[in-house]
């Protein structure tokens, strides 16, 4: 019999307890684990650490499955679940498999018989269009935008109006360092209208939302310096 292929949630920020993001079922399933797949070894030692797992970190296995996992290395991953060792899938930060690069291990576990079970936890895109006020009826993660400013602001514009076409909010994420370039290009370029909202550091005590039109925005912007942050659209 194969083992199970745990979807584990992480936190988002440090400076929040596990209980305060982490149904005590959840927290049972982890403590219970011995081998995890993570994305980074670290930051998932330290979430270990904080859930307070039973057995000391150095006893446990870690196997690493990040941007620079090659998709033939992934099968060795999953052979000591087929095995029938249970196995915990870590994010760096939120859940497994959503803007992560677990889904090909998820998809592969599938194809090869290994049962796969999702476990609740906090994610950033979803807590952010909560809290956006945008509408979750329709919506698409799009994930990172092009770096370079001019490309920058034409994806910008295509968001905007797929946005009104279709009525459905545009979710997107950016290299941190780059957040104050991004909401200087998403005030410039979108029109006076459109909705707009940014969730910085959710889960923590500096957690900080807003939402508004572009507008509203435009004048003395926040700085949002290297705090990670999600952005939010809706167009008329």
């Amino acid at each position: 019999m194969p083992g199970t292929l745990h979807l584990l949630p992480a936190w988002l920020s440090a400076d929040c307890a596990p209980e305060a993001v982490v149904p005590a079922a959840v927290l049972e399933r982890i403590r219970a684990l011995d081998a995890f797949i993570a994305e980074d070894a670290k930051s998932a030692r330290a979430w270990l650490a904080a859930c307070r797992h039973p057995r000391p970190l150095r006893e446990l296995a870690f196997s690493i499955l990040d941007e620079h996992t090659k998709a033939g290395d992934i099968p060795a991953l999953l052979d000591p679940i087929a095995a029938g060792r249970d196995t915990g899938l870590l994010s760096e930060a939120g859940l497994p498999a959503i803007a992560d690069p677990g889904a090909e291990l998820v998809a592969q576990a599938h194809a090869r018989g290994i049962p796969v079970v999702p476990h609740v936890g906090p994610s950033s895109i979803f807590l952010a269009l909560m809290a956006s006020g945008l509408g979750g009826q329709r919506f698409r993660f799009v994930g990172y935008l092009p770096a370079e400013r001019a490309a920058r602001r034409a994806a910008i514009a295509e968001l905007e109006h797929h946005s009104a076409r279709h009525r459905e909010t545009q979710v997107f994420i950016e290299t941190p360092y780059r957040n104050d370039a991004m909401l200087a290009d998403l005030v410039e370029a979108l029109r006076p209208g459109t909705r707009l909202a940014v969730a910085a550091e959710l889960t923590s005590p500096r957690e900080w939302i807003r939402s508004d039109r572009v507008e509203r925005w435009r004048g003395a912007l926040p700085a949002l310096g290297k705090r990670p942050a999600i952005f939010l659209l809706l167009a008329s």
